[in-house]
């Protein structure tokens, strides 16, 4: 449903869907204010539209294509077959998001498409060399999370895999389209696989043997193995966190954290740090306090 329309700074009307309070945090929207709290603001609050990237989707596409390998039995689990997956994956992605249009509308000659898939091939191809899916027999795959902690405080997320060894040990598992981070960045990667632990933690009473994080963009592997005290540390994170966000909703105090990552934002033409005006502040001001600064560092997960 939409809802009232703001300004820009040009004075152009911009759409956005009805407002409300946020009610659950995901490992994305938990990075999105991390990164910056204006941010978080125009994708919860006001719910901005934002374009769709080819990164992004490509990433979308081949968590797709990875996915549905598995409905193969072991042995027809080959790159072949994952990189055949690929044009129907794109067919059915494009029908149910028809935005995606737009990516390649200016594509006329279809290589820039064409390059999109190759690129999407290689990434696929290079899995094939980090995991053998002719031994994995996944619990759960593209599995939707949702817990609710004693403070009230729902987490929820998407897992991409979780495997289960015969011993009842679970290790859960993600995929990255880009490249592995510098080892002094491996604790921020970590953040949204320490969110997914603590969740399933909480639904299952288990801590998962294995926090595994597979970077397709550089072939490589990062894994971790979490205790208890992790995923007590992650939840008291949370918490301080969720109590940030709960002040800004309240005061209406979203201020913005300028980072290089502010190239790559959709939303710069209405934040004050490019001369732009956010548009009015869609729910009600019950508090005048500035929410309390909240140092955590973490990353961008996928919901």
């Amino acid at each position: 449903m939409e809802g009232p329309a703001g300004e820009s700074a040009e004075g152009a009307a911009v759409t956005v869907r009805a407002a409300a309070p946020p009610s659950s945090l995901s490992p994305s929207r938990a990075g999105d204010f991390m990164q910056c709290p204006l941010l978080y603001r125009f994708r919860v609050i006001d719910r901005l539209p934002e374009k769709p990237s080819e990164a992004a989707t490509r990433g979308t596409l081949v968590h797709a294509v990875l996915e549905r390998l598995f409905d193969a039995p072991a042995g027809e689990r080959t790159a072949p077959r994952a990189k055949a997956l690929i044009p129907g994956q794109w067919d059915r992605l494009r029908q149910s998001r028809p935005e995606l249009v737009e990516l390649f509308a200016d594509d006329a000659d279809g290589e820039r498409l064409a390059r999109w898939l190759t690129e999407a091939e290689r990434l696929v191809e290079r899995w094939f060399t980090l995991e053998d899916p002719t031994r994995l027999e996944p619990a759960e795959r593209e599995l939707f999370v949702e817990a609710e902690l004693e403070s009230g405080l729902r987490l929820r997320g998407i897992i991409d895999r979780v495997d289960v060894a015969p011993t009842g040990e679970v290790r859960i598992v993600d995929y990255k389209t880009g490249k592995a981070p510098r080892p002094e960045y491996a604790e921020g990667a970590l953040f949204q696989m320490k969110f997914y632990a603590l969740v399933v933690w909480r639904l299952k009473r288990v801590v998962p043997r294995r926090l595994q994080l597979v970077y397709l963009g550089s072939g490589d592997v990062l894994t971790y193995d979490p205790v208890m005290a992790d995923l007590e540390r992650m939840e008291r994170k949370l918490l301080a966190l969720w109590e940030a966000i709960r002040l800004a909703t309240e005061t209406g105090d979203w201020r913005p954290r300028p980072t290089k990552l502010c190239g790559w934002c959709d939303h710069r033409a209405h934040c004050p740090e490019f001369g732009g005006t956010p548009p009015p502040y869609p729910l009600p001001v019950a508090r005048t306090e500035p929410p309390v600064p909240v140092q955590v560092q973490g990353t961008m997960g996928r919901d």
